[in-house]
């Protein structure tokens, strides 16, 4: 029995650290990561909780000149609505990979509240910014304008009940970069 509480308890203490020293970092190196540390990424996504196994997620991967054309999607939009399409056309370019997490709530069974599904796939994205702070990778999640835009809804082929969760920019971290305090609960 004490065999395994002192494994639990090391587990735990593990898992806490992880959580509380997890940070997100805007700008990485230029490196890709490779494919295995990647589907080590997704792996941990589709272990998220998800009580009814409905699987409300689907996840696009985009390298080299994918990242391209998302930048002239973006910059595309950005004409269109008075922002700046170069800035905007660079916004890919912050990671060598972005992992865009697309929500596919199901909602065709009374038994599965929708809420339930968006839970779920929130529960994903932490799963891969925790699995990318395990394995070295500097990882952060981001949404914004093209999230929403039909513009990239269309160059990522997705349909009308689907939604863009969030593009999680992932690459190694920066030499110089140094990891912040962790942050402290707010007194009540």
């Amino acid at each position: 029995m004490d065999d395994i509480r002192h494994h639990v308890r090391r587990r735990h203490v593990e898992t806490y650290e992880a959580i509380m020293t997890r940070r997100s970092i805007p700008k990485t190196a230029e490196g890709v990561s490779s494919r295995d540390e990647i589907q080590r990424l997704l792996d941990a996504a589709v272990a998220a909780p998800n009580h009814h196994l409905t699987e409300p997620w689907r996840f696009v991967v985009l390298t080299g000149d994918l990242l391209k054309e998302l930048g002239e999607v973006f910059a595309a939009y950005a004409e269109q609505t008075g922002r700046n399409a170069e800035h905007d056309r660079n916004l890919p370019q912050r990671a060598p990979v972005i992992i865009t997490v697309i929500e596919r709530p199901r909602t065709d069974d009374p038994h599965v509240p929708e809420i339930e599904e968006y839970h779920a796939v929130g529960a994903a994205l932490q799963n891969i910014l925790l699995a990318a702070h395990d394995v070295g990778l500097a990882a952060m999640i981001r949404t914004g304008v093209h999230a929403g835009s039909t513009e990239v809804r269309n160059y990522l082929g997705l349909d009308a009940r689907e939604l863009i969760a969030g593009f999680i920019y992932v690459g190694y971290p920066l030499p110089e970069f140094t990891r912040l305090r962790a942050r402290r609960p707010r007194p009540s």
